[in-house]
């Protein structure tokens, strides 16, 4: 049974160590996919900040992070930047090197740029995968039979019913206290709770 496995960065992992209360090692859950559910491909999703770098989601090409590594690191250089925009580009390199290191453990990153909104004057940083995510669930739904997905977001609901309907099974791993009433109905006994997970893939 080829298993894929979709991952929902944003619920799955949001507000990261703080929020999770321990620091995730992503080479062991990689590997903990592989072995446990024999999963063939992990995609991960995810938002990340452009900064003004030249890539557009119709270009129809992913996005090239040694370049986006590169132009953070060029911009950094900028004399008229504020300390805040320093601060706040620093964070974000962090954040490709971090992503270069998933594609090195064997992740098919799904990135998305993060888009501003401004909302009573504040400006709210979005980039919903959630779509792209859906697309993909039943894009490559003929080149698997089980699909393990990290989410407990219930407005997959709909798509993993589907699945279901297509003789597909579903396996959710999601942080119980996050997860939808919904999706915890759906997978049943095939649901597994990630804090479950923290001796075998916690960094050390």
């Amino acid at each position: 049974m080829r298993t894929f496995a979709f991952i929902d960065a944003a619920n799955l992992f949001y507000g990261g160590e703080k929020s999770l209360g321990w620091k995730i090692d992503y080479r062991k859950l990689i590997r903990y996919l592989k072995e446990k559910y024999k999963a063939k491909k992990a995609f991960y999703y995810a938002g990340i900040e452009l900064h003004g770098y030249c890539y557009s989601l119709l270009d129809n090409k992913p996005l090239n992070l040694e370049g986006l590594l590169t132009y953070l690191k060029r911009k950094l250089k900028d004399k008229s930047l504020s300390d805040d925009e320093i601060i706040l580009i620093g964070k974000h390199i962090k954040r490709v090197k971090f992503y270069l290191k998933l594609k090195q453990f064997g992740y098919f990153l799904q990135l998305k740029p993060t888009k501003i909104y401004w909302e009573e004057g504040k400006p709210i940083k979005k980039a919903n995968c959630d779509v792209d995510m859906t697309l993909d669930l039943v894009r490559y739904m003929a080149n698997y039979q089980e699909a393990l997905v990290l989410s407990g977001d219930g407005d997959f609901v709909r798509v993993l019913k589907y699945l279901q309907s297509k003789k597909r099974k579903i396996y959710i791993l999601a942080r119980g206290e996050r997860s939808a009433k919904e999706i915890k109905q759906l997978a049943g006994s095939d649901f597994r709770d990630f804090h479950r997970l923290r001796s075998r893939i916690e960094f050390i």
